[in-house]
């Protein structure tokens, strides 16, 4: 915002502005919005992708609250130190950090996550981080809230590389 340190540390000091994480500063008594961790998170760690648990949370999808946050990071990239909350990263690959992935504003902060359709798809092929009842359930309530069809997961499912997989819960579901 273009406050010099010297006097970002001045206003820390009478109590205008909070810091709340290595960076990371707020305005004192300022409401903070129901996304702020993930806010935070996002601005700590621009490259990272909401994902998984916290994606569904975010759409509204499903009953299971994770006590973490899911982020998405590029093979190769050393996980970034957050200190705001609990992280938990996951690798994907080139394709992956593309695909269904939407820019959206979480309190003012640029941030990455994955639609509807692609979160429900990483739930069913990522079963090692995801138990299959949490999975089962993204897939049922998505569809039943046709907030995605059939046809979207699969050609999802086709472009993460996991079709015949996620053809098989779609199958079972409808």
């Amino acid at each position: 915002m273009g406050i010099s340190e010297p006097a970002l540390r001045t206003l820390v000091r009478r109590g205008v502005v909070e810091k709340v994480a290595r960076g990371l500063y707020h305005l004192s008594g300022s409401d903070s919005g129901e996304h702020y961790m993930l806010a935070g998170v996002c601005a700590r760690v621009p490259t990272g992708i909401l994902c998984l648990l916290t994606a569904l949370q975010y759409h509204g999808i499903g009953t299971r609250l994770s006590p973490e946050i899911w982020l998405a990071i590029p093979h190769g990239q050393r996980p970034a130190r957050v200190g705001l909350a609990r992280v938990r990263f996951v690798r994907f690959t080139k394709t992956l950090l593309t695909a269904g992935v939407d820019e959206v504003k979480i309190d003012g902060v640029r941030a990455r996550i994955t639609d509807l359709a692609r979160t429900v798809v990483d739930c069913l092929r990522l079963t090692r981080s995801i138990d299959r009842e949490t999975a089962g359930e993204a897939l049922r309530e998505s569809l039943r809230s046709r907030a995605v069809t059939p046809n979207s997961l699969l050609r999802m499912a086709r472009e993460c590389g996991s079709f015949e997989r996620v053809r098989a819960a779609v199958e079972a579901v409808t």
